[in-house]
């Protein structure tokens, strides 16, 4: 009995395990200026380049340095860019021109223009078992399938509603949140065929999404302040993790096993630890700035890439314009590095 009470009090007493505080903060502030605004960037690893889209063209610096060295020009509302390093290509969605601009990854020469893929396509990714590139297209609810070498649009594949942030496991599966409907779909990108559409609720809104490729975890940044963990093969939401306000990207680092969430409105990139492929916790919320709510990751060096600029004061409401979003002050444009 006395073994017992000795055994109990040890558990009773013996301190909770909880995850470790990563660690992460701003490392690095690239001031990069220029005019105009934003939205998704990607890091290429291998040429330690980072493209980031802005407005009508699209920057490309250099990841170590900070410094410009290139840029590919006559990408109007430009929103994403995808990279076929095998092919020795890049492909950017022109969201007012309702275009893709393949450029070559070496030179960052535009090679062509894909025309009528749809009406504005946002995000883009390439497929590596089809050697496809998509583009998910917000206004005419589809996605568009080209391909990557010859530039040919193959088909397109009808959607339930506004595509948002996408995501490809490499191995015949694409999936890609629906916005307006707070759904998740699942695609065939060989047959262009939606094989699920799955409910996210307690999510609303889904904008950024990530992927744990060996555990088939997948990541969907909410508006309503929360992460949904999914499972890829059932389309079950696991758990609802707290993040900020105002996400519109999200990232997975599958060395350290970190989710993570740029929610630009309360100027926090939240940390999420997957424990197990079910148990997920909230680690760290790294202050970042204000408007930082998109963002990559570089696997290389496990840093985390994100813009944003300063703002002047919101306008007056009008009764056209009721939540007025504020100036950004000219040449503020910046790079955050967000690291150990």
């Amino acid at each position: 009995m006395k073994r017992r009470l000795a055994s109990f009090a040890l558990f009773l007493f013996a301190p909770l395990a909880f995850a470790a505080d990563p660690g992460l903060h701003v490392i690095k502030t690239y001031k990069v200026g220029g005019e105009g605004g934003w939205d998704y960037l990607k890091a290429d690893p291998d040429s330690r380049r980072l493209f980031i889209s802005r407005a009508a063209h699209v920057i490309v610096l250099d990841m170590d340095s900070g410094k410009v060295v290139g840029d590919i020009p006559d990408t109007p509302g430009v929103h994403g860019i995808a990279l076929a390093n095998d092919l020795g290509r890049g492909f950017t969605s022109n969201g007012r021109e309702g275009s893709v601009t393949i450029f070559d990854l070496k030179t960052l020469a535009p090679i062509t223009k894909v025309q009528a893929v749809g009406e504005n396509p946002d995000a883009i990714l390439f497929d590596p078992a089809t050697k496809r590139v998509f583009t998910f297209n917000g206004r005419s609810h589809d996605s568009t399938a080209i391909d990557a070498t010859s530039g040919n649009i193959i088909g397109k594949v009808a959607l339930d509603g506004k595509p948002e942030f996408a995501v490809s496991t490499g191995a015949g599966e694409i999936f890609v949140n629906i916005e307006d409907k707070s759904e998740l779909v699942r695609i065939d990108p060989k047959t262009l065929k939606v094989l699920n559409t799955w409910p996210l609720a307690p999510c609303k809104e889904p904008s950024g999404l990530a992927i744990d490729l060996k555990n088939r975890r997948l990541f969907a940044g909410c508006d309503n302040k929360m992460m949904a963990v999914v499972n890829a093969d059932t389309g079950k939401v696991i758990t609802t993790l707290p993040i900020g306000e105002g996400v519109d990207a999200n990232g997975f680092d599958p060395d350290s096993d970190l989710a993570f969430a740029s929610c630009g409105q309360d100027a926090v990139l939240t940390v999420a630890k997957e424990e197990s492929p079910d148990t997920f916790e909230v680690v760290q919320s790294v202050a970042t700035e204000r408007g930082a709510r998109t963002m990559t990751i570089d696997p290389k060096t496990h840093q985390i890439f994100l813009v944003t600029a300063k703002f002047g004061p919101a306008p007056a409401p009008t009764a056209d314009q009721p939540h007025p979003r504020p100036a950004i002050l000219p040449d503020s444009f910046e790079v955050l590095v967000v690291g150990k």
